[in-house]
Parts: structure tokens; sequence; C-alpha cells
């Protein structure tokens, strides 16, 4: 059965974290999933989220330098030290707020330091997930596709399917976002077979503009029929960016004949 988060790096973003949980709760999700939500206490997230019902999945490692361009840091060779104190926050974090997942971002890396790069990855990984694993947290791994994120360390499911074999770690998975998927290889419903053994969190969005599910080329009816079938058993986030008023989008379930209701 299909059960929906809303990620709140997207939707409300007119108002602060908090009133984003309250807004969540109000439009019929069960769970929510961040971004980066450090500016906010942990302990003051896991409030609110008990106070709805809601249950927390997971956050992102910081990016680095944003003002410098820096999207991640954990391929980039000569600063495993940073990334590890981003992981050390970011499980701190998480266990604080009551969550189970972090997505460790790779970072920007030229084409020709590309195979020094993933080797910086894969330890860099193996030392998270030590980290996490005493705790219960998944490690999860996305994917983004050159138009949106040029430069990212990887853009295809295959690739991050293969660090997550080279690490050997059963606590890292795949983040397997429709969007990214669609938007760069296509074949999304074969795709989600042929990673279903890795996969470890679903996000969906229209392609290929990025806003509500039900407007772009992607039919998610077929999506999520097959996440039914094969079957998938954890959550699907909806990470899209609104086209216009969150409140005013929130028709997509309907209108893809699902329900935000469905907890199990």
């Amino acid at each position: 059965m299909l059960r929906f988060s809303a990620n709140l790096g997207f939707l409300w973003p007119d108002r602060p974290l908090l009133d984003r949980i309250d807004a969540a709760a109000r439009a019929g999700f069960k769970a929510i999933e961040l971004h980066w939500p450090y500016d906010v206490p942990a302990r003051d997230v896991k409030a609110r989220c008990l106070e709805h019902g809601l249950v927390l999945l997971g956050i992102n490692t910081v990016r680095g330098n944003v003002a410098a361009g820096e999207n991640g840091l954990g391929a980039l060779a000569g600063r495993e030290t940073e990334f590890q104190a981003s992981v050390d926050q970011s499980i701190a974090y998480v266990v604080e707020a009551g969550g189970t997942a972090i997505h460790c971002m790779a970072g920007l890396v030229p084409p020709d330091q590309h195979a020094a790069a993933r080797d910086v990855f894969i330890a860099n990984l193996r030392a998270a997930s030590a980290k996490a694993e005493p705790h219960r947290v998944t490690l999860l791994l996305e994917p983004l596709n050159p138009r949106d994120a040029p430069g990212y360390f990887y853009s295809t499911a295959a690739a991050g399917a293969a660090i997550i074999e080279a690490t050997g770690r059963a606590n890292i998975k795949l983040m397997f976002d429709c969007y990214h998927v669609g938007s760069n290889e296509g074949d999304v419903l074969g795709n989600l077979e042929r990673f279903l053994p890795v996969i470890g969190h679903v996000q969906i969005a229209a392609v290929p503009s990025r806003a509500e599910p039900d407007l772009g080329d992607l039919d998610y009816r077929d999506v999520f029929a097959a996440l039914d079938r094969l079957p998938y058993a954890g959550w699907t986030g909806a990470e899209y960016k609104p086209a216009a008023d969150t409140d005013a989008g929130l028709g997509w379930p309907q209108a893809l004949g699902v329900s935000l209701g469905q907890t199990a």
C-alpha cells in the first residue's frame, strides 16, 4: 500500500519549518522529510511531529560552501574530515529529532577526477555507515540529473547502485527520485524494477517541470501501480516544487487515484 510523505524542503516554502510541519499534517500527510533543518532545534521538530502523529523520515548532509556553489562533500578529495563532521552532525540531528535516514550528498566533481572521487566516496560512506548503524539510521544515495545539478558526481541509478554494492554495507540504500530518473534516463518503470532490491526511498515530481506529479509527461498512475505490484514497502516522498500555492496544488492525489492518509 502506498504511503506518502511531504518533503518540506519544497512544500509550503512561504513559512518557517515548524509551520510547514503543521501544514503537512493539515493536508493529510502522515510523514515528512526535510532537506537542511539544522537552524531549527531537533527537539522542536520532534515535538511538533509527535503533536501531529507524523513520522519523520530523513534529512540531508550539508552541501558545504553554498555561496561558492558546492553541493555536497562526500566525493571530494581532501574534504574527508569535513564530510565526516557533516555526517556526525546529521546523525546527531536525525537521532534527536526521531528520524531514520540521511541523504549523503556527494558534491561536484570534474570528469577527469571521477575515478579518484569514487574511491573517496566509497571510503567516506563505509565510515559513515559504521557510525549510523548503531542508531539504525539508513544512508541514502541520490543520483541528480545533470540539467538541475550540472557537474554532480553521479547522475544515474546504475551508478548509485554500483557505489552501494562497492561499499558492501547493508544500511546504504538508493534514493530513487522518479523526477531525476525520468529527466535523465527515462524508463522509470524499468529502473524501478531493476533496482528495487537496493531502493530505500522513492520520490516523485512532474517530469520535466518538477511541479505537482499530475502535471507532467510521466504518468504516475503507472508508477504507483508498479510500486504496488513489485511491491515497494517504503514511503513515497512528494518532493516537488509547487506550480503556485502548495495547498492549491494538493488535488494531485485525487487526480492520480491515491490517498495521502494511508499509513500502512
